[in-house]
């Protein structure tokens, strides 16, 4: 049983009928039922020990994911019999009253899964293997064929640009390249290569300190093909350049893995909520990808807030008034999917919030915790204390921007988290490529949850011993507790944050201008900086209302204070251009 206590005090249960509340012959009653705001930070932090999110973390990232493959599908069995025990009922044998379920979603694929079992090289004549896969597991190329039993003995013939495939004879021999596969893949296929062997590592991984690492790579499907292709090291390429300086290089290669038909699966989880149960929230994290970090600890710690928000509701200290969803699966992929497939499920999604890299331990992966903002002008002028990570992002246009409360919220309720707990939270301008991106290009509130910069991305170095407990715990229970505020919002939300936006709105405006005087004293224009000035009024403006678009009591009030708040906002603009001249 549970107890509406989020914003909304209990009032009745089981049947009780409401006869003392106003009587307003005897009272003169307020004509509105007085909200009573819940600290949900006061409940969650307690619950979410980091415990589980790390002890997923570390059974789910032993495996390299891929969707279909061992790895992907233990993990999600994991995560089901974890929602099991805590509480949440399959789909298939739900009843109608119960509000927290599961279900498991099969689909065909159009091509079979793959997964790695070991691999080595070794230079002819050489004792010891170049590389093996026990130490580096992403030595192997995604979708890599096996080589037989015995191995391949070849040539290597290395080539500095793609133009010296045209002018080399690479037939039954091994193509070496200091560059991208995607640059010359197809064309060593055509002319009779056997494989490739690729050095790639962007120097944000630091190669010359980490020379172990190898960064995953790809190569595109080949159900029936023979091409493999090994990824190297920074010292292992090294060591291969050396050789070649030589003369002649011949290269032992030994490949296997496993190429079968398989389906796709994706686990959704559903708190339904008791009011609104059309309009909810989406999480989601993705489960392909080899590594620890990247993403065992989103898994890990959405499954820990699943399980949190359970046993809260079980003890009668937390309420639903919408939907809560939690969605694991194939990235982007699968978060697309949950969002095309079911346009009335869609028109209901509120909200949306990707965890990706979220349990770093930044003291030795390097980078900070970041919340990726939803498109907003830091996106088009970068400048000040906003700055793009080193994956980076393209610049955008006025016509990308989403303005929307969410970004305020989710930073503001982060940012507490930090203050208590001592932890860095910082946000990035908008660049894309994880889960987030569905939700914003189907126009729906969508923001990432991540680390950046890490010195072990995707490389075969992000390992358990690079995951930080107590991150997971910052991360997840602010991410928690920002859902409990979010799917539970009613006037009090709104009101709040209608001021966070106007106080946000003043400072990054003051900022802006101050950012706009030293721009116009190094030479810009006037003109170019009212203009950035009042893409933020706009910004605000319109984020402003997006509050309409919670379902609230008092709505006649909420439009009042929003318009308020909006009038200041330009009143303060204003201002502040005018002092540019």
């Amino acid at each position: 049983m549970g107890r509406i206590t989020g914003i909304k005090k209990i009032i009745i249960r089981q049947g009780i009928v409401p006869t003392l509340l106003c009587l307003s012959f005897l009272t003169g009653c307020s004509q509105h039922t007085e909200e009573k705001q819940v600290d949900y930070f006061n409940l969650v932090r307690p619950e979410f020990t980091g415990k589980l999110a790390y002890e997923t973390t570390d059974f789910v990232e032993d495996y390299w994911r891929v969707v279909g493959n061992t790895g992907f599908d233990k993990t999600i069995y994991l995560i089901a019999d974890s929602l099991q025990a805590a509480g949440y009922i399959l789909e298939e044998k739900a009843k109608e009253s119960d509000r927290f379920t599961y279900r498991i979603e099969k689909r065909a694929m159009t091509h079979k899964t793959w997964e790695p079992i070991s691999a080595s090289l070794q230079i002819v004549g050489q004792d010891t293997p170049l590389l093996l896969s026990k130490s580096n597991h992403n030595m192997t190329y995604l979708n890599s064929a096996s080589t037989p039993k015995e191995g391949i003995k070849a040539e290597v013939v290395q080539i500095k640009s793609v133009d010296d495939l045209m002018s080399k004879s690479i037939k039954g021999k091994v193509v070496f390249a200091e560059m991208s596969a995607r640059k010359f893949y197809k064309t060593a296929v055509k002319q009779g290569a056997l494989g490739i062997l690729t050095y790639d590592n962007p120097s944000y991984l630091q190669p010359e300190k980490n020379t172990t690492s190898i960064q995953f790579r790809r190569l595109p499907s080949q159900d029936n093909g023979n091409f493999w292709g090994i990824a190297l090291s920074y010292e292992a390429k090294e060591k291969l350049v050396a050789q070649l300086k030589k003369g002649k290089t011949e290269v032992l290669v030994n490949i296997e893995t496993k190429r079968y038909p398989s389906e796709e699966l994706t686990i959704v989880a559903d708190i339904k909520g008791n009011e609104l149960p059309n309009e909810r929230l989406v999480y989601s994290a993705h489960i392909q990808e080899p590594g620890a970090n990247d993403n065992a600890t989103g898994v890990g710690t959405q499954l820990e807030m699943a399980k949190t928000a359970a046993k809260l509701f079980a003890e009668n200290k937390i309420e639903f008034k919408r939907t809560m969803t939690f969605l694991w699966g194939d990235e982007i992929v699968s978060t697309n999917r949950y969002i095309q497939e079911n346009p009335k499920r869609a028109k209901g999604i509120k909200w949306g919030i990707s965890l990706d890299m979220v349990g770093e331990n930044t003291a030795m992966t390097g980078g900070t915790f970041l919340i990726e903002k939803m498109p907003d002008p830091s996106a088009i002028w970068t400048r000040g204390k906003d700055k793009h990570s080193e994956w980076g992002g393209d610049v955008l246009k006025l016509e990308d921007m989403k303005p929307h409360y969410q970004n305020d919220f989710i930073i503001s309720t982060f940012k507490e988290q930090g203050k208590h707990a001592n932890w860095i939270v910082e946000t990035n301008p908008f660049e894309g490529g994880s889960d987030h991106t569905p939700f914003l290009q189907n126009n729906i509130p969508g923001l990432l949850l991540w680390h950046f910069t890490d010195q072990f991305y995707h490389t075969d170095n992000d390992r358990i011993d690079k995951v930080s407990k107590e991150t997971m715990k910052n991360v997840g229970t602010a991410a928690l507790v920002s859902g409990l505020e979010l799917v539970n919002a009613s006037s009090k939300f709104a009101k709040t944050q209608i001021e966070n936006l106007k106080t946000r709105a003043k400072s990054r405006l003051e900022t802006e201008a101050k950012l706009s005087k030293t721009a116009i004293a190094k030479g810009s224009t006037i003109n170019a900086e009212e203009k950035i000035i009042t893409a933020w009024e706009d910004w605000y403006l319109n984020a402003l209302n997006s509050i309409n678009d919670i379902n609230v009591s008092h709505n006649s009030e909420i439009k009042t204070a929003i318009s308020n708040a909006q009038k200041e906002i330009q009143l303060k603009s204003k201002a502040l251009r005018a002092s540019l001249n």
